[in-house]
């Protein structure tokens, strides 16, 4: 083994995994420390990617050079489309993956890119010298020095888990946790804070009655997460429908005095919106079922993973609940559910480039800075290594903005905002949302990756031929006419639309709601080349270009507060007129621009204003010194 890296990431969860092949690919020589390496890119929860917001990371990671994505497609079992009910701006794919397939798909990356080392070993202690990072030592001794270290460490950091009113240090599916490094951290100066998440129980695929339960198709369509994978249809295994009945509820009240979260044994803060079966039933009493559904864990094994029905009640009464339910009466256990507590450190202590303000070349990301999720870690640690890398090279790093990605949605709540409890994206949280849709990540970032040397020559190439083919299919209807006839007409008003009665061009025709793009291909003389996604991208182009328009007016307009940049050292004390509420939260989160002060909670658009002729004063000051 080298004793010296660039780049250091400890922990090869989604996180760590991008951090590392990013740094790696981006030249930098790279080690990827692991605790265990079969747990590499572990599905200590659903093997599932994607679904609202979260799908939408995914194909910008994609989009950046990372890896998800594919890892994804590599491993998927069932596949389909979600909010197809809804508008374009909040649609993107959910994947039921094969969850060793999954972990292999990373493991052969790590393995075959160059630059980048793979070790196992438990990191201890990270080593600081003057405000600097300097390596870090490990559980057997050995010293590893580097300019960049990137903390990815999930849920292992004082990992501690609860099934029932018994518990003991763990990791995620009963992994070793990491026990020590917490201390260095407290030692180097951070806050650290305490959250929690869990997992549902795991039962056998052939003890569940099948034949009663409703099933759930992959979709018909070939479909795919990545821009240069090739779309499949994928058949033989469905997810199932089933409901908690009266009698699961009376199960679980009846045992509350058991559960480690109703009893104050858990003190960390679980996630809002993932919460656990016994919690749900707790906050809302009227209601007498739940849906969970039933998904298989691989291709090759007879685990089953139970959806929306996450617990840590002991282990007898999660017996009890499962045959509770339709279709579960004969269940066999392979895994009880558990409730995990875990260290992590509050993101305000970073910089939007996901380096902390405390220690210089140390990066977090993933758990360890709040969030849930796969794909909430795996773009945060595409950004770190990124960053990484344009550190070594003393270039600017990547700071994408809330108009640019979800990615820069996801990292600018949790640096200027925090969070108490962990952290999950929701197209709800991103005011831009559409012009950052699934469709459009290529065009949106793919250039950005293809700059940072992400994207090699092979793929640039795929982009380009698609993103030509669409402009020559938009041109292509620019001028084409649809023609007023007898089964034009038939058609249009079968649609519900008004008949047309002279030839009219086909994209003024596409602009209305209710031509769709099959109904338009029916009408027009020669029919398009496009594929069913390329396709899909344009009829939203088209249809929806006002709004997008005047979306991007928007974001224009707050760029223009987003790039007053606030110095760092900047004295909020001297500024007259701020609230003492905004001076005292403007003081602790240290804003780097305008934009991201006036989204600090408690900072008023009156508070704004007053700093930014403050800041403007300032500027002035400094350029006339200079």
């Amino acid at each position: 083994m080298k004793e010296r890296y660039e780049v250091i990431v400890v922990g090869a969860g989604h996180a760590g995994c991008e951090a590392a092949l990013a740094a790696a690919r981006m030249g930098c020589s790279t080690l990827l420390l692991n605790l265990y390496i079969d747990n590499m890119a572990l599905m200590a929860c659903n093997p599932s990617i994607g679904g609202p917001a979260k799908g939408h990371l995914v194909r910008e990671i994609d989009a950046l050079g990372g890896e998800q994505a594919r890892a994804t497609d590599a491993s998927t079992l069932h596949i389909r489309w979600l909010n197809t009910s809804k508008g374009p701006a909040v649609q993107t794919l959910r994947a039921q993956c094969d969850s060793r397939a999954y972990h292999s798909a990373y493991l052969n990356a790590v393995e075959r890119t160059p630059n980048l080392d793979l070790f196992q070993d438990i990191v201890t202690e990270i080593i600081v010298s003057k405000g600097r990072v300097k390596g870090v030592k490990t559980r057997l001794g050995l010293t590893f020095t580097g300019e960049i270290v990137i903390l990815a460490t999930g849920t292992y950091l004082g990992g501690r888990v609860h099934v029932g009113l018994v518990n003991f240090p763990s990791g995620p599916l009963g992994q070793m946790p990491a026990s020590e490094l917490t201390q260095s951290l407290l030692n180097a100066g951070f806050e650290v804070g305490r959250l929690k998440t869990g997992t549902t129980p795991r039962i056998h695929a052939a003890s569940v009655d099948w034949a009663s339960l409703v099933p759930q198709e992959s979709a018909s369509e070939p479909l795919a997460f990545s821009h240069w994978s090739q779309p499949r249809v994928h058949v033989g295994h469905a997810c199932y429908q089933t409901r908690t009945t009266p009698r699961t509820h009376e199960i679980i009240r009846s045992a509350l005095d058991r559960s480690p979260l109703f009893t104050g044994a858990i003190e960390g803060v679980g996630p809002r919106y993932c919460p656990s079966i016994e919690d749900r039933v707790v906050r809302f009493p009227d209601r007498d079922s739940h849906i969970v559904f039933l998904e298989p864990v691989g291709g090759q094994t007879a685990e089953i993973y139970m959806q929306n029905f996450s617990t840590s009640l002991p282990f007898d009464v999660q017996v009890e609940m499962v045959r509770s339910l339709p279709g579960c009466e004969n269940a066999r256990f392979l895994r009880p559910g558990y409730a995990i507590e875990y260290d992590f450190l509050p993101p305000t202590q970073l910089f939007p480039w996901l380096e902390t303000r405390i220690v210089r070349g140390l990066f977090c990301a993933g758990q360890i800075n709040g969030t849930s999720g796969y794909e909430e870690a795996a773009a945060q640690g595409l950004l770190a290594g990124i960053n990484a890398a344009r550190t070594l090279r003393g270039e600017e790093p990547v700071v994408l903005g809330r108009g640019e990605a979800y990615i820069g949605v996801l990292v600018d709540d949790l640096v200027t905002k925090g969070t108490q409890e962990p952290y999950r994206m929701f197209t709800s949280r991103c005011e831009h949302r559409l012009i950052l849709r699934h469709d459009n990540a290529d065009r949106r970032l793919a250039p950005i990756g293809r700059k940072l040397g992400l994207i090699d020559d092979g793929r640039w190439r795929v982009l380009e031929a698609r993103w030509e083919s669409i402009k020559a299919e938009k041109a292509r209807l620019e001028g084409t006419r649809v023609f007023p006839t007898e089964e034009n007409n038939a058609l249009l008003r079968q649609a519900g639309t008004v008949p047309i009665e002279t030839p009219i061009p086909a994209l003024e025709l596409l602009r209305r709601p209710e031509v769709t793009w099959e109904l338009l291909q029916a009408m027009v003389e020669t029919p398009s080349s496009l594929s069913a996604e390329e396709a899909a991208s344009l009829q939203t182009e088209i249809k929806y270009a006002g709004y997008i328009e005047r979306e991007k007016r928007a974001v224009e307009r707050l760029e223009r507060i987003e790039r007053v940049a606030v110095p760092e050292n900047f004295d909020y004390d001297s500024v007259t007129g701020l609230s003492s509420e905004s001076r005292g939260k403007l003081s602790r989160f240290r804003p780097l621009t305008l934009g991201q002060a006036g989204r600090i909670s408690g900072v008023t658009p009156a508070d704004v204003q007053i700093l930014w002729v403050a800041v403007k004063a300032y500027h002035e000051r400094e350029s006339r010194k200079g």
